[in-house]
Parts: C-alpha cells; structure tokens; sequence
C-alpha cells in the first residue's frame, strides 16, 4: 500500500492559520460511512446527526506552553526547547534549537528562575534535560512558555487557550486533541437535551502526530508512541451504549486509537478500565473493534491520519470526500473544520 495513495493537493490558503470564532461555527461535513454521501452544515447543528443513546467519548488531554526560550549560560545564545514527554518529576525529553550546541552539561536559563542542564542525547538527537525551579513547573510555564503550535501555522495565537478544549483536564500533550476544539458549553448542553451521553479518555499527543510517512510502503513506517488511560466510568458506559444498541462516536483520531487499543488489549474485544502505551496505525485493511462513528478535522496528505480515516470509511470515498471540502473550500488541519462519519 503506497503513501502516494493517500496524496491530495491542497491550496495553500485553505490551510487554517486561526481558529473561528465562536467555537461551534466552524463548517461540518457529514459523510455517510456507507454510501459517501455528503451535506454540509455547521457543528453547531451537530446534534442533528446524532441519536438518544449514542455516546460521545473524547480526549481530555491538556496542551501545556511546551515551547520554551532561554539562553546558554556560558555564551548567551540563543536556545528553544521544545518538551516532550515528561520522565519524571525534573527530567524531560526535548527537542532543542541549535543542537550543535547542546551537548551534556550545556545549562540553558529562562525567565523566572528557571534553568535546566543537559543530560544525554537520545532518539532522533532529541536532549533529555533537567529542571531546576521554585514553586509549582507548570504554573511557571503557563506564564513563559508559547503553545507548540504545529508548523503549517505560522500567524501568532492571541489566546493560548483557543489551542486546548473547554473540556481539558489532564496536563500532557505537546499537541491538541484537535477534533474536540469545535464544542461549546452549547453544544454539549443540547447533547444532553437530546439524550446523547458523553465521557472521557486520556491520550498525551506526542508531536510524532506531524511526522510524515516517509517510507514509500506505508507499511514500512515506524509509529510513535503515546500514553492512554481509560477510566472505569468510560468503560462502563461505553458497554452499557453497547448494549442498548447505541454508537460509539470518538471524537477525534486520538480517542479512536485509545479505544481501538483498549479493545485490542482483551481477547473478547470488550474495553475495560486500563493504562498503557500504544502505537497502534490504523490504515485500510484494520478491522474496527470499537467505534461506530467518527468525529475529525481534515488531515494532511499521506498522514496517518488520513489513512485511519480511509481505514474507517474507504479509501474511495474519503478521497472523494477531501475533494469535496477543497472545492468547496473548508478549512484544513488544526484550526480547520469538521467532519462527521457517521
């Protein structure tokens, strides 16, 4: 299966570089996972296409200000750190600018105290680095530090948490859960008028989401590696909508892969309170064990993400469904618009 399968050609402009306003008035494209079939409308309307007894489950990671400047203490230069993932209470894996010179024992300060020493060079030249600071890391980085926007936006974000969802919790993505940026304490309340329930899992996005698929055999690429967690609550709901004969909806490909992963860890299937890593890739071929529907943006060409959205409605109509929203002109990539398969 080639990656060359999964290319579209996308007008620069159409690449969203802010985020609409209010939340619920970006464009929704549904698609009929059987047919193809499109209508365009707004998330606002979302509700439309949903029915009682249908459970919504989404990602509640948190985006933190990852992205950090400081500079190196014996010379002054300048050094952006991008974090990671975090190790432990001080240690971090980060990527670092320039790289040349940050070798072990390099200390890089920032504003408010805060400083860290180089430690080791590890995967991809990535820097694992450790902190030293007074009070509490991330109330210090919510005050220094820039969100890690992804590199096809370049225009400056005027409010940090435009980049996060009104139901965030838990602190740990380098990137947004970003299918879930769409809702509004409106929405959900009509969701909740309309008998559609919702809950929650934890997946910390890594920014190995933006790596391309280099190999020419997309069977040949390596996946990253993310944290899930599933709570007790979502599992005991997600089996009870199961069993009334309602859908499991994810929204976004981040809680379709906790839930594909989570089902893949039992031999029955069933989804049960767990915590692990994974590095599932869903291309077309996978078999879907878990979700009925599918709530996303629109992806980049030859993405993963792309390719577990064909996996889940067909190649053919997913293709047709992309030209569909650039002849039309919808919005692309983070702070783009919506689709709904359903």
């Amino acid at each position: 299966m080639l990656k060359s399968e999964f290319y579209y050609d996308l007008p620069e402009r159409l690449i969203a570089q802010t985020p609409v306003e209010p939340r619920d008035s970006s464009r929704l494209m549904k698609v009929d996972r059987e047919t193809g079939e499109i209508t365009h409308d707004r998330f606002y309307n979302i509700c439309d296409y949903l029915k009682k007894g249908d459970l919504l489950v989404m990602n509640d990671s948190r985006v933190f200000p990852a992205r950090l400047y400081g500079t190196k203490k014996d010379t002054g230069a300048n050094v952006e750190l991008l974090l990671l993932k975090r190790r432990s209470l001080t240690d971090w894996e980060s990527m670092v600018r320039p790289g040349k010179k940050l070798k072990a024992g390099a200390v890089v300060e920032f504003p408010e105290g805060l400083s860290c020493e180089v430690l080791e060079t590890v995967e991809e030249g990535n820097r694992i680095v450790r902190f030293s600071f007074e009070g509490d890391f991330f109330d210090i980085l919510d005050r220094i530090g820039q969100m890690p926007l992804p590199p096809y936006i370049t225009a400056k974000l005027e409010k940090k948490d435009r980049y996060n969802t009104i139901y965030c919790r838990e602190t740990g993505s380098a990137a947004a859960p970003t299918a879930g940026l769409h809702f509004t304490d409106e929405v959900f309340a009509k969701l909740a008028e309309k008998g559609v329930d919702t809950a929650y899992v934890t997946l910390h996005v890594g920014l190995g989401t933006f790596r391309p698929v280099k190999e020419d055999n997309i069977l040949d690429h390596k996946m990253h590696v993310e944290h899930f967690s599933v709570p007790e609550e979502t599992a005991e709901k997600i089996a009870e909508c199961k069993a009334r004969g309602g859908r499991v909806i994810a929204v976004g490909t981040t809680s379709c892969r906790t839930l594909e992963s989570a089902a893949g860890m039992s031999e029955s299937g069933e989804i049960i309170a767990c915590s692990a890593d994974t590095g599932i890739f869903i291309y077309p071929g996978y078999k879907f064990k878990a979700i009925d529907g599918l709530i996303t943006n629109f992806h980049l060409p030859e993405s993963t993400l792309i390719m577990l959205v064909s996996a889940f409605m067909g190649k053919d109509n997913t293709m047709n469904a992309y030209k569909c929203a650039i002849e039309n002109e919808y919005r692309f990539f983070s702070f783009g618009d919506s689709m709904a398969i359903l």
